[in-house]
């Protein structure tokens, strides 16, 4: 009777095994990869991340950073959204012929920084000691310039 049991339980297992290999066939049979989709579709799905999971998705593989770095349709609203920090800046580098990713990638923490300082941040800072270091960007004349006018409006 051992001997029965021991062989039944035997092939439970191979059947078992075997289901599981056949649902994992399905299963692969009904995805679909994303290479498979169309270049308008993986644009418009990675035109919905914002920068830092833009930036999270080009390094996951060669076909998606090749994707994300050569489309400006996927930079664009990011750096549109900037323009309201830096438009010169932002105006300037379109005009000198940089693409949407590089006036980004040029302006992104200077908009920060910017933004910081034309919003008050550092309006009641007593000497240069008390900035903190960690998120100075260099500026041009003409941002310093802007950002000094608006400390004396104030």
């Amino acid at each position: 009777m051992k001997k029965t049991s021991k062989r039944s339980n035997e092939l439970r297992v191979s059947d078992t095994q075997l289901n599981s290999v056949d649902s994992e066939k399905d299963k692969n049979k009904s995805q679909i990869n994303f290479d498979q989709l169309p270049l308008e579709v993986t644009l418009k799905i990675f035109s919905q991340l914002d920068i830092q999971s833009l930036c999270r998705a080009s390094v996951t593989c060669r076909e998606w950073n090749d994707t994300i770095q050569n489309s400006d349709s996927i930079w664009k609203p990011h750096c549109l959204s900037l323009r309201t920090v830096c438009q010169r800046e932002i105006d300037d580098d379109l005009q000198s012929g940089y693409s949407w990713r590089v006036t980004l990638l040029r302006n992104y923490q200077k908009s920060k920084v910017k933004h910081e300082w034309l919003s008050g941040r550092y309006s009641n800072i007593s000497s240069s000691f008390s900035l903190p270091e960690t998120i100075m960007y260099p500026m041009d004349a003409d941002t310093w310039g802007e950002i000094l006018e608006a400390e004396l409006e104030r």
